[in-house]
């Protein structure tokens, strides 16, 4: 997909995504390589984006697994339609179960998830596996054989092989440990928060009308707060939720009372929000 780092840049930043030079490298690397990329920070910094961007950048279908706490093979790779499978069994009385039994495990009856959607055809596709530490542990068994060999086997029509390895991105908050055999079998990219000029960056290519120097200090307020002993840093979503508050309110600069009165866009827990009030100092921020 891309001929150089300069060139993943370049076609990121026309989809809207500035990306670091880290994260960059690792993406033209895992293409390069054909490896999975398992993108690991806190939420709210552009893991889940930075997928869409490539499958985008691509012309590729994105094929998205989200996880959480029971999702299981069925809801991953696939599953029999067993409603249909009952209606064909009825509609054949006269048969023996060996002549139904060809039929209602055909193609016809499967009901294909994300890992096997992403495996079969010959289109291009980004593979997201989002949020991968809120499945269970016995997920990983799953993804190991399809991250490694990039096929998975269905008892009863065989195994299924890539025609055409799809671009996998696995992301992490990082909730839990991720076993090391997955890990090994993966690019690793850490997206923390960006630095002060791309954050500004990133603010006035999301947020049209901002000018630099609104920009620089929303991102410095942001950069504050982040500093502080908060229960959930403000991250570069609420930056950019914050700056298209500001500009809704028609407030062109910032002072005491526009930051207190729209706290709650950045901070998600009172108790952080009576901290950054109380800890809060703009003056000492217009200052640097």
């Amino acid at each position: 997909m891309f001929t150089s780092v300069d060139d993943v840049s370049a076609r990121l930043a026309e989809t809207g995504y500035l990306a670091s030079p880290a994260v960059a490298t690792t993406v033209f690397l895992a293409d390069r390589l054909g490896k999975p990329l398992l993108v690991e920070g806190p939420a709210g910094v552009g893991k889940t984006e930075l997928a869409k961007a490539v499958a985008q950048v691509a012309g590729a279908r994105l094929v998205r697994l989200q996880c959480y706490e029971g999702v299981d093979e069925a809801r991953a790779l696939y599953e029999w339609n067993h409603a249909k499978q009952l209606l064909r069994i009825s509609a054949g009385r006269g048969e023996s179960w060996d002549e139904a039994r060809t039929d209602v495990f055909s193609e016809e009856f499967l009901l294909p998830r994300p890992l096997l959607t992403a495996l079969r055809g010959d289109d291009p596709k980004v593979l997201l596996i989002d949020e991968t530490d809120k499945a269970d542990v016995e997920v990983e068994g799953l993804l190991l054989e399809v991250l490694s060999d990039f096929q998975v086997t269905v008892p009863e029509l065989g195994t299924v092989t890539a025609t055409r390895r799809p671009f996998v991105v696995l992301t992490s908050n990082a909730t839990r440990e991720l076993s090391e055999a997955l890990r090994r079998r993966c690019l690793f990219l850490h997206i923390g928060f960006p630095d002060e000029e791309l954050e500004r960056r990133i603010v006035r290519l999301k947020v049209p009308g901002t000018d630099a120097a609104l920009a620089r200090s929303v991102v410095r307020v942001v950069g504050a707060l982040r500093a502080m002993d908060l229960r959930k840093a403000p991250s570069v979503a609420e930056t950019v939720d914050w700056a298209r508050t500001l500009l809704a309110l028609g407030a062109g600069t910032l002072d005491e009372t526009v930051v207190r009165d729209t706290l709650g866009v950045l901070l998600k827990h009172q108790d952080d929000v009576l901290k950054a009030a109380a800890k809060l100092d703009l003056d000492a921020l217009d200052a640097l």
